[in-house]
């Protein structure tokens, strides 16, 4: 009897019937492409025990000139330096109090676990994090490493704030600690996601809803979102839209980032920036997005810069190279993005090149594109001098001048997505694997919670659910990094979710059951499927795989629909050689999947063994 042989084309195509895709594939999860053929993608293990608080979206990873290879980490609540495995917390303060106003500024009640801390203007709100040091005397009985640490706050009133610890204090005690405590209060946490409503009191005070607002005029108060960049070997960052903060390089991380306008000399610093970004080449600290210069509103058009070598003076003067220049076109800066010649500035239908020139003008703008978009400001990554980004409808390239990227999946993922969260879509590259990664969330999510992937080298994309909110391919990191659930992961180490299965899958197109002309005209009788599988890179004593196949006789058919055409399910190991089967159909999908620990697959080219069956 003839074989069929079950060789697909690489890649998802979701934006035709499934039968129109007959040869190809049409659904999957956590699987890639290797030359050609479908493979379980690579595993991720923890990185560091310790889980972050908040929602991480920026990573930014750097080595100094003393060999410290640098992650910098951004939460909505936190700033964290990684360094080894170990995460530093890097929050800058909002303010700090001391002696006299601490002085023996802790209560304690009988049995309770929480702490009273008596400071008049401490200005914090419930969700605020204070460092607190220099307690002594255990008091009520509360051990001091307790209280000296750092705390969130759970209660305040104008003179008070409460916190909480660990052991419960044996006594009620009024004006303890003693005379040496320092309390630094950390700026405020931010929101985790995009929130959006309408009217008055829909937003955050300041967030820019003007005073007797219609209920039909909509409000969005953003999540909040770090930008960092290295100086040499210390580190400028902002929040969007806010502050611009400077850390001073410590090896011992002893030191926390303070407002850039406080540094000695510092002049007209913007009081807000969309992103900070240095041109390295340059040495040039620039704002997208900014607070003019002499003051006024926000401007979300103007790009600033500060003088060369100088990230503290803003001030434009004949002797200096400080400066500034608008975009023309666009409502706001999305994002700016450094490429090797230039520094790609996009708005939402726009996109700049901007351009170090030498000249007393320092800097020059062009545009390269109009009626373009862009989902949002972490929805782009460079590699091989290639730019990549996600639109609001559709995906683009840059490299030299702007395409559309065409994608089989276009309807998929852009009518099942969370419009409103489009700030969290993040773009990331896995340069191992020739891929770039999206992370977005889908229409009844409002997190991340899937991916889609684009192999620049064959061509082709597939996708997939994951959880993720940050990540970063770096060249100084062994593995890609991400962030998920508040845990930092390394990717492409092992096969699994951690230290649990990871459940993978990959589905083709219904293909014709015919060794003959006639397009599924013929009914074939299945006997039996010679399965070809590797198991390469399974650390597994017996690694399998679940094979299934779902033979119809009509495409608008259910699977499982007819008595006489059941779904088959069988287990294939790497010593199945063959699998024995018996059914008739005109057509049949096939599905290998897997979700059991240390187990590594590739699909290779199975073969169907059946004969013509007349027709009906």
């Amino acid at each position: 009897m003839p074989f069929i042989s079950l060789k697909y084309r690489p890649g998802l195509v979701r934006d035709t019937t499934n039968y129109t895709n007959k040869g190809g594939f049409y659904e999957c999860d956590k699987v890639r492409f290797r030359s050609g053929s479908a493979e379980k993608i690579g595993g991720w293990l923890k990185y560091t025990s310790e889980a972050l608080i908040g929602v991480c979206r920026q990573m930014f990873n750097y080595i100094t000139s003393f060999s410290d290879n640098i992650m910098w980490l951004g939460t909505n609540e936190k700033v964290y330096a990684e360094v080894g495995g170990n995460l530093i917390n890097q929050t800058p303060f909002r303010t700090t109090f001391t002696t006299p106003t601490t002085d023996n500024c802790v209560d304690t009640t009988n049995g309770s676990t929480t702490v009273n801390i008596n400071i008049v203007g401490h200005g914090c709100v419930t969700g605020d994090y204070v460092q607190i040091s220099g307690v002594t005397g255990n008091p009520g009985g509360v051990p001091n490493a307790q209280i000296n640490t750092n705390h969130e706050v759970t209660r305040v009133n104008d003179d008070n704030f409460t916190i909480v610890v660990t052991t419960a204090a044996t006594s009620t005690t009024s004006n303890q600690g003693g005379t040496a405590i320092t309390v630094s209060c950390e700026i405020s946490p931010g929101p985790e996601i995009n929130l959006v409503g309408y009217g008055w009191g829909a937003g955050g005070w300041g967030t820019g809803q003007a005073w007797g607002t219609g209920a039909s005029v909509p409000v969005v108060t953003l999540q909040r979102d770090w930008w960092f960049d290295s100086f040499d070997n210390d580190t400028v960052m902002n929040i969007r839209n806010g502050a611009i903060y400077y850390w001073a390089y410590s090896a011992t991380f002893t030191g926390r980032p303070v407002l850039l306008s406080s540094l000695a000399g510092a002049s007209d610093v913007p009081d807000e920036a969309m992103q900070i970004l240095v041109s390295q080449n340059d040495k040039h600290l620039l704002a997208f997005g900014a607070t003019p210069y002499g003051g006024g509103d926000f401007d979300p058009l103007l790009i600033r810069w500060a003088s060369q070598d100088q990230p503290e003076i803003w001030t434009p003067l004949p002797t200096n190279s400080a400066g500034f220049i608008r975009l023309s076109n666009g409502d706001r800066i999305v994002r700016a993005l450094r490429t090797r010649q230039e520094i790609l500035v996009w708005t939402e239908s726009t996109l700049s090149s901007l351009q170090f020139t030498g000249t007393t003008d320092v800097f020059a703008l062009q545009q390269l594109a109009d009626n373009i978009s862009i989902f949002g400001p972490r929805a782009v990554a460079n590699m091989n001098n290639v730019t990549y980004w996600m639109g609001v409808d559709k995906f683009y390239t840059y490299d030299g001048r702007v395409n559309t990227l065409y994608c089989p999946l276009r309807d998929y993922i852009f009518e099942d997505i969370d419009y409103d969260q489009a700030a969290q879509i993040v773009c990331g590259t896995n340069e191992g694997w020739n891929e770039i990664w999206w992370f977005y969330p889908s229409a009844n999510s409002n997190i991340n919670d899937r991916y889609v992937i684009y192999n620049f080298v064959e061509q082709i994309w597939y996708y997939g659910t994951i959880e993720r909110s940050a990540w970063l391919d770096s060249p100084l990191r062994r593995y890609p990094q991400a962030i998920g659930n508040h845990i930092f992961y390394n990717h492409e180490q092992g096969t699994n979710d951690d230290i649990l299965p990871m459940s993978s899958f990959i589905t083709s197109s219904d293909f014709d059951l015919t060794t003959e002309a006639g397009s599924g005209e013929q009914f074939m009788l299945t006997k039996r499927i010679l399965p070809d599988v590797s198991f390469s890179g399974s650390t597994a004593a017996t690694p399998t795989i679940n094979m299934t196949l779902k033979p119809r006789n009509f495409p608008g058919a259910a699977y499982d629909s007819e008595p006489d055409l059941p779904i088959i399910e069988t287990t294939v190991d790497q010593y199945t050689n063959q699998v024995f089967i018996r059914t008739r159909a005109r057509q049949m999908g096939f599905k290998i999947s897997s979700d059991e620990l240390n187990v590594q697959w590739q699909l290779g080219t199975p073969r169907l063994e059946g004969r013509s069956d007349g027709r009906r």
